[in-house]
């Protein structure tokens, strides 16, 4: 601690006078929303007050500057203390506080990204801290830049699974840029938080997962100076104990007064007295600016550098294809990354970190952490990020998918392994779930390749896609059925099989698609002829292509796709032809929980194999004639 330069007294007192006054304008605005967390707020208002006047470097003008340190508030329940800081930066004015929660202010109930200080969207808690994993790890191994990463928990998140996959992963990784402020106020919603106020249980914790970690006064401004001008050689949490509602004597430490604002009496009286408070002081406090040494990056037109190499016929599975595509993308994109969880020899993201191991981070089996730490690497533009594993084990992350939807997050998702055509590993590794996991989040596109052209096309469409992209890859090989220079647009779907006189059409994707082909080639045996799409996107799905050549086919569409029926391509088709006359949609999809065998057994057992697209095919027809 010899370097350690102790505030002088006016800095003290001027810290002091800060937090009063976030005290005061975070009962103010939920006062006057009528709702909010003000004690949830209180207990944090020193930790804030020295955050953001004193410890963290930042340029207030300009809130999303590569340069600056980065701050997440975990609990975002908490966020009229990150607005009130704004304001006292000068960067929102502070009667704009008074909107907290209004339908046309930026300042909504949690933080999110609309607001330029907010990197992150919060509010589901447990999340932060894996994506300032995600913003350490960049600033520390991508952009070998001086920002640090600053995250603010509350000690209710503390119980989520996720805050302890990124504790894991933060000292795994040695992120000595990453700093975790716990705010230990004892209090939760509805009951205490289990381990109250026993902030050394906090430290056993922290510290058996490679942290630093630091009790301190979480009031005492002084505490909190010294504990972060600590150097450090590892990450650092501050177990801060605090008082939830301090400063408020009715709600200090009290239960019940969790997401409750202040009656307007009872704020006035206590926000007098706090106003009481304030020591007249001559000093002036602003943040210190950042070191300017990121350098500016642009990820505009992230291309490939030329077409796939693919033979017609040639056989390839589009998870291995997507790996190959990845490495490809990584050769002349330097801000390409790639992120897996443990299986990047079954997603062939291996291909990727093979080429490009400096830019491959391994998260292991912690797939929440993943997508956190994607979003993380992705915030502010700094990377182009891919994240993988097996399409079923999305599911898990369901939340934090959700959360970087409302982030705005552009991260792109692999999930291989999907559907019943995996075989014999059986229920457990088959993604059946995740086109209707993707396609319910509003910011998501959904890519489903069925051959290696195609997932090449996917992987180049994805880097340059705003938003969430999901690739959806198989297991088994399939033909090349594109040209190498066939062209791919978002919403574009591809007529792969046409005759001048077709009598159905069909839609499949991935290995269905295939099926659909075999089948087509069978039935052209009878003399029955099949239109054949493959739809590309399943989100947005090219509604114009399927409905003009399902009126060629008379309105007779079948769909068949290796997924459960609720939510996949199939309600997708009937979405997109619901308001046609004439029309109707045949589904094939798997209908109940599956289990181990031989793909093509499996595709059979559960209907979606080319035999069971000739027989709805011939029912179909047959059903049509009758009704004549």
């Amino acid at each position: 601690m010899e370097d350690y330069h102790k505030p002088d007294q006016q800095t003290v007192l001027a810290l002091r006078n800060i937090a009063t006054k976030l005290r005061i304008n975070s009962i103010k605005a939920t006062t006057a929303a009528g709702s909010g967390h003000p004690t949830s707020c209180c207990s944090v208002a020193e930790i804030m007050s020295v955050l953001f006047f004193h410890t963290m470097k930042y340029r207030p003008e300009d809130p999303r500057n590569a340069n600056n340190d980065r701050f997440i508030l975990s609990k975002g329940h908490a966020a009229p203390v990150l607005y009130a800081v704004w304001a006292e930066t000068g960067y929102l004015k502070e009667n704009e506080l008074l909107n907290l929660r209004k339908v046309d202010s930026i300042l909504e109930g949690h933080p999110v990204p609309k607001q330029q200080f907010v990197d992150v969207a919060t509010g589901s808690l447990g999340q932060g801290l894996g994506a300032a994993c995600g913003m350490a790890y960049t600033g520390k191994y991508f952009d070998k830049a001086s920002y640090r990463v600053f995250c603010l928990l509350g000690d209710g998140e503390m119980s989520e699974g996720s805050v302890w996959e990124a504790m894991a992963f933060a000292s795994y990784y040695q992120l000595d840029n990453l700093v975790a402020i716990l705010d230990i106020n004892r209090l939760g919603q509805s009951d205490p938080a289990p381990l109250q106020h026993h902030v050394e249980k906090y430290q056993r914790r922290c510290e058996a997962f490679g942290w630093h970690a630091v009790i301190v006064d979480g009031h005492s401004v002084e505490e909190l100076c010294k504990v972060l001008s600590q150097p450090r050689h590892q990450p650092l949490a501050i177990i801060a104990k605090t008082i939830k509602g301090k400063g408020i004597p009715a709600a200090e430490d009290k239960m019940g007064w969790h997401g409750k604002p202040l009656p307007k009496d009872m704020a006035d009286s206590v926000i007098k007295e706090m106003q009481s408070r304030v020591v007249s002081c001559n000093k002036r406090l602003y943040p210190a600016p950042p070191t300017e040494d990121a350098s500016p990056v642009s990820l505009r037109n992230v291309r490939m550098p030329s077409a796939p190499s693919y033979k017609p016929g040639e056989k390839i599975a589009t998870r291995k294809a997507y790996g190959m595509a990845l490495a490809k993308l990584g050769r002349y994109n330097d801000h390409v990354v790639a992120l897996d969880g443990d299986t990047k020899n079954s997603t062939f993201s291996e291909l990727f970190k093979n080429e490009h191991p400096n830019r491959y981070v391994e998260c292991y089996i912690a797939e929440q952490n993943m997508v956190s730490v994607a979003m993380g690497c992705a915030a502010r533009d700094r990377n182009v990020v891919f994240a993988s594993t097996f399409a079923t084990f999305f599911t898990r992350a369901y939340d934090q998918l959700r959360m970087a939807g409302i982030s705005e997050s552009n991260i792109n998702l692999c999930g291989s392994h999907c559907g019943v055509s995996i075989g014999e590993d059986g229920p457990s590794q088959m993604g059946l779930e995740d086109l209707a996991m993707f396609r319910a989040i509003p910011t998501a596109t959904i890519f489903y390749p069925s051959d290696g052209v195609s997932t090449e096309k996917a992987v180049e469409l994805a880097a340059n896609t705003k938003g969430l992209c999901f690739i959806r890859t198989s297991r088994p090989e399939n033909s090349i059925i594109y040209n190498c220079n066939e062209d791919f647009h978002v919403g574009q779907a591809k007529v792969v099989y046409k005759t001048n006189d077709d009598h159905v059409t069909v839609i499949g994707a991935g290995v269905t698609l295939h099926e659909a082909l075999a089948a087509a080639e069978q039935l052209k045996k009878e003399r029955i002829n099949i239109r054949v799409i493959d739809p590309f996107t399943i989100k947005p799905l090219d509604s114009k292509t399927i409905i003009d050549n399902a009126k060629a086919t008379r309105g007779r569409i079948i769909t068949v796709e290796d997924h459960y029926y609720e939510g996949g391509l199939g309600e997708a088709v009937c979405s997109a032809v619901v308001n046609e006359t004439g029309f109707t949609v045949h589904r094939l999809a798997v209908s109940q929980v599956p289990r181990s065998g031989k793909p093509q057994e499996l595709l059979r057992i559960f209907g979606i194999d080319r035999d069971a697209i000739t027989q709805a095919v011939r029912k179909v027809l047959t059903s049509s004639a009758n009704a004549k």
